[in-house]
This record gives C-alpha cells, structure tokens and sequence, in this order.
C-alpha cells in the first residue's frame, strides 16, 4: 500500500498535538486573564485527580502515573498557590488529605467555560457540523476509557 506523500503516517499524532497544544494554550492564556495566571497544564491533570472529595498524595501519584514524591511535590506547589490544601482525614487521623480550595474550584470551573468556547471558536472556523464530526471520529478510533489522567506520567516517561 503505497502513502500519499503529502499525508505521511507520522503527520497525523502530529497535528492532533498541535491541535491539543493549540487548546490547552489558548485555555492557558484566556485563564490568566481571568485570575489565574499561575495555573500550568499540569495543574489542570492534577485538580482533576483530587477530584471533588479530595485524594492522598499517594493515592494522587498513582491516579498520574508519577512518584508519591512527585506528588508531593506537585502539591506543595498548588498549595502555595493557593489551589489545594491539605487536610486531616476525618476516616483515618494517621492520613492527611488533599482537598481543593475554593480558587481550585474555580480555576477548574473557569477551565471548563473556557473550554467550551474554544471548541465554539473551532466550530465558527471550520462548521459546528466538521468539529462534531471530528469529536465523532475520534470517538470511534479511540478505547471507551480515553479518559486517563496519567498523561504527565506517559509523557515524561
């Protein structure tokens, strides 16, 4: 089977990258225009992996792929920030939790706004019907559980 010379194989990942990247930087930008210019894209894996009821650290490694210790350090990060806290565990006095604060809330509440007006100002690009299209095709080519939050973790290997 012969590849047309102008779609090579390894362009693909490529320009969903690209794509991604475009996302998550305009995300980024539009964030620190809100309030929350300290946030970074690793924040974002993060808050999410806390989740509304809060983690451990190393429950919260092992939800990013990363160390305990880079968890940890993760954490110390977001709680000098001002984006996480940690907390005595009503359940288990020998374990501290990390919960989010209410500008953790917030950064994640804006994130998502924000997210539905990119994708907004990709369907008045290219046509509300191509970005369903696009969302549908990837659907069919990706495994029912994309939703991983590991990604820092298989990104640095």
């Amino acid at each position: 089977m012969a590849t047309d010379p102008d779609r090579p194989g390894f362009l693909l990942p490529l320009l969903l990258l690209a794509g991604f990247r475009t996302l998550i930087d305009d995300l980024h930008a539009e964030l620190a225009r809100q309030g929350h210019p300290e946030l970074r894209p690793l924040h974002g894996f993060v808050l999410q992996a806390v989740g509304a009821d809060g983690t451990t650290a190393t429950e919260l490694g092992q939800r990013l792929g990363i160390s305990k210790q880079a968890a940890g350090k993760t954490v110390d990060r977001l709680v000098a920030l001002g984006y996480l806290e940690r907390a005595d565990d009503p359940r288990d006095a020998r374990r501290k939790l990390v919960r989010m604060t209410p500008h953790g809330h917030d950064g994640l509440r804006r994130s998502a706004v924000i997210f539905d007006q990119l994708r907004q100002r990709w369907a008045d690009t290219l046509g509300a019907d191509r970005v369903a299209a696009l969302e549908d095709d990837l659907r069919m080519v990706t495994p029912a559980n994309w939703f991983r939050l590991d990604v820092p973790g298989w990104f640095g290997g």
